[in-house]
């Protein structure tokens, strides 16, 4: 056979292999169930290619990440890699509660490697380590954060044949995944884009006049800062108290905190020789915010009212609601404020914009005890975190530090 046609025939299977692999997808969302209210999604492929070519252009990384002898990745774990992850919210559930279904070529092979991450077995193919949940049918595997919606999962899309097939292209366009929000027929997108050194979750692509408002309100060095209308604030507050915005008359929220490593004294008892009780003191170190919270609103007593009623003021006029105290409360003709007894924490010159600003520290990702050396350094890596709205535009943008390598190889 000529040279040049055996080169031809394997360039094009090449072309078409890569295809198969890195482009093309399977774009019915199977694993969705019908009462959900939110859904995350990852294009896994588009993911997978930008990784690739992020590792085409580091040639320092390659064979770097070599795994040990009895070590086995997730692509060997017996599960199968979807086009698309679909990781979902039900209705009517805890806020932190998310779910996803995995499909498996091997459940064997992949209880296998469960057990090899310290998984617990629970019995009846169920699962978990720390707050993660995983419940084996057949050939199918649902994983959440919660157990508590297994079950109607397990019906709606195992037992039940699905009414309707969602289709990808109503949640993303050509960017790394979506973040959604349905309302019956409605969904509302927003886009996640996964860059070198940052990650944007924004449902307009052309946000200059939102980057001309994080450059303004970027200047202080504060750890956290924000300044919220009553909409925003009804949208943050909905998560766990949906009439908390309206029965308190809030028009506005303006608030800041530090950090600071403050003595917590421990008190303990032991037993002297005569079975005398012994009190004993010893102090750890502990992470504490100073903190100031300016509340805006139309009518000040009611506010405090409102307060009184859910029995988060007490005698000595603390704000009980907020876990770090000692605090007090106070009002004024304007409204509420709440402030740390520790250290006085100055609020900045209003911006009248929507933001919430993150700033990372050392005193966080230290006493975030509870984390593995991964999370841990993952966090340690970020440089802070923003959420601006304009109107009817949204955007979330968490930023790393500058680095030698994009994110994706750094994580």
């Amino acid at each position: 056979m000529n040279k040049k046609k055996v080169i031809a025939s394997l360039i094009l299977l090449l072309a078409v292999t890569a295809y198969f692999v890195l482009f093309y997808k399977d774009k019915k969302l199977r694993f969705i169930p019908e009462n959900v209210d939110a859904v995350v999604l990852i294009d896994v492929k588009n993911l997978t290619r930008q990784y690739i070519f992020s590792l085409i252009s580091h040639p320092s990384q390659w064979g770097s990440k070599t795994k040990g002898k009895s070590s086995v990745s997730l692509r060997e774990s017996g599960i199968i890699i979807p086009d698309f992850l679909q990781i979902f919210h039900l209705k009517g559930t805890g806020v932190s509660d998310w779910y996803s279904v995995l499909e498996l070529k091997d459940s064997q092979k992949f209880i296998a490697f469960l057990k090899q991450q310290k998984f617990t077995d629970k019995g009846k193919n169920v699962f978990q380590k720390d707050r993660v949940f995983l419940s084996i049918e057949g050939e199918k595997c649902i994983v959440g954060t919660s157990y508590s919606g297994f079950g109607g999962i397990n019906k709606q899309i195992f037992q039940d044949s699905p009414k309707n097939i969602l289709n990808a292209d109503q949640f993303t366009q050509n960017t790394t995944g979506s973040v959604s929000f349905l309302s019956g027929q409605k969904i509302q997108n927003f886009s996640i884009e996964l860059k070198d050194d940052e990650i944007e979750i924004k449902n307009n692509s052309n946000l200059q006049f939102l980057n001309t408002i994080a450059s303004k309100i970027q200047k202080g060095n504060q750890f956290l800062e924000l300044e919220l209308d009553k909409e925003n604030i009804r949208n943050f507050t909905r998560f766990f108290n949906k009439n908390i915005a309206d029965s308190s008359q809030f028009t506005s929220l303006k608030a800041a905190s530090n950090l600071e490593q403050v003595n917590d004294t421990i008190i303990s008892y032991e037993y002297d020789d005569n079975f005398n009780e012994v009190e004993k003191k010893s102090f750890q170190k502990i992470t504490q915010p100073n903190y100031i919270i300016d509340i805006k609103s139309d009518d000040p007593n009611r506010t405090w009212e409102y307060f009184q009623s859910k029995k988060w003021i007490n005698e000595e006029n603390q704000f009980t609601a907020i876990p770090f105290l000692p605090n007090e409360i106070s009002r004024n003709s304007k409204g509420i404020i709440i402030k740390s007894t520790r250290k006085p924490v100055s609020l900045s010159s209003p911006q009248k914009e929507n933001y919430i600003l993150i700033r990372n520290s050392t005193l966080l990702y230290s006493s975030l005890k509870t984390l593995s050396n991964t999370e841990k350094k993952i966090i340690s890596d970020i440089d802070y975190v923003l959420y601006v709205n304009k109107s009817k535009d949204y955007w979330v943008k968490i930023k790393a530090k500058n680095g030698e390598l994009p994110l994706i190889l750094r994580w």
